[in-house]
């Protein structure tokens, strides 16, 4: 027989659930895990959205019990996005006082004040057109040197201010612009220090692919487009450079945060982010359409959802995530706990 003296046995490591836990590189945790939740207007309403099973909008009256679920599992932020009772051009609601975000971030701090509250700036969700800013529409033209239907950028900072002041106002602990909007972040940046909220902290979406995987999403916050689609906004997924450019365009006008999304197609992304810009808190939304693959595979018994979703989230870990927006956030944290008994990997 011959000698075996010079093989490297590395399965010696990997022989019981304990070793393996033992020597694993990339640990998940509850506290990793950030929660989306929708929010109507109405009475006792628990609304499962259809493309995402087990995901619903909440009334308000409603959020504060589902808000103390999520944090006895450990989860230990949401983040918030509202559906008004009305839409216009400008969305005011989406800077209204008694707002369905507002209301909902004074009900989540009343009843779980430690709870981090994040909440998304956009414009899309409040819309009568489905965009992300105010549109070049009317007569005359607001902007006659512009096409007809064009997002207005800078008249859109102003709004976009106007919200970020209000969900400071309610309670919120982060913002987090979404719309791939110009200068957004110096905009919210210098509307929240004017009003003395210098401590709130930007999350921003600074990397936001023009992505298939929204589709459910647009169910869930009722935020399709009437007309056209984002693609003069959000980034152009064959690119990669222009994300760390993105990156570094929101940090230099005051970002906190980083976000790539979507997640599972921009691993590659979310690595070369976080290897640029090591200091910075990185955030990876897993988004509504690749949580909704995992769902339908796991209910036609293609996938063991357990096994995927925590393979997922480890790989999204290991890419470089400081911290995840999934929909399995809930399972996930269950899972995890779960998996810290003896003899479970």
């Amino acid at each position: 027989m011959s000698s075996l003296l010079n093989v490297v046995r590395t399965r010696r490591l990997r022989s019981t659930p304990e070793l393996r836990r033992l020597v694993r590189e990339t640990q998940l945790d509850t506290v990793d895990l950030v929660y989306p939740l929708f929010l109507r207007h109405g009475q006792g309403v628990k609304n499962e959205v259809p493309s995402m099973p087990g995901v619903f909008q909440w009334s308000v009256d409603r959020i504060a019990e589902e808000a103390k679920t999520i944090a006895d599992l450990g989860i230990p932020a949401v983040l918030l996005f509202g559906i008004p009772n009305s839409k216009d051009p400008i969305g005011l609601e989406n800077f209204a006082g008694d707002g369905i975000v507002q209301r909902a971030i004074r009900a989540i701090k009343s009843a779980v004040p430690k709870l981090i509250v994040i909440t998304d700036i956009c414009l899309c969700e409040y819309t009568d057109h489905g965009h992300c800013g105010l549109l070049n529409l009317g007569e005359p033209l607001p902007e006659p040197n512009l096409p007809e239907g064009y997002i207005l950028n800078d008249a859109t900072l102003d709004v976009l201010g106007k919200v970020a002041i209000s969900h400071a106002e309610a309670g919120a602990d982060i913002v987090a612009p979404s719309g791939m909007i110009d200068g957004m972040v110096a905009a919210i940046r210098q509307a929240l220090d004017q009003k003395r909220y210098q401590q709130i902290p930007i999350l921003s979406y600074a990397i936001k692919y023009s992505s298939s995987f929204y589709g459910p999403f647009r169910d869930a916050a009722d935020s399709s487009p009437s007309f056209g689609d984002r693609h003069s906004h959000q980034m152009d997924s064959a690119n990669t450079h222009e994300a760390l450019r993105e990156a570094r365009i929101d940090l230099d006008e005051g970002a906190d945060m980083l976000m790539v999304k979507p997640a599972l197609p921009y691993m590659d992304v979310i690595y070369r982010v976080k290897q640029s810009y090591q200091e910075i808190p990185l955030a990876v939304y897993n988004v509504s359409g690749e949580y909704a693959m995992i769902k339908a595979a796991s209910i036609n018994g293609w996938l063991d959802e357990e096994r995927a979703v925590l393979e997922l989230l480890s790989g999204l870990k290991r890419a470089g995530a400081d911290f995840i927006i999934t929909y399995h956030a809930k399972d996930a944290a269950r899972w995890i706990e779960e998996n810290k008994e003896p003899g479970k990997t």
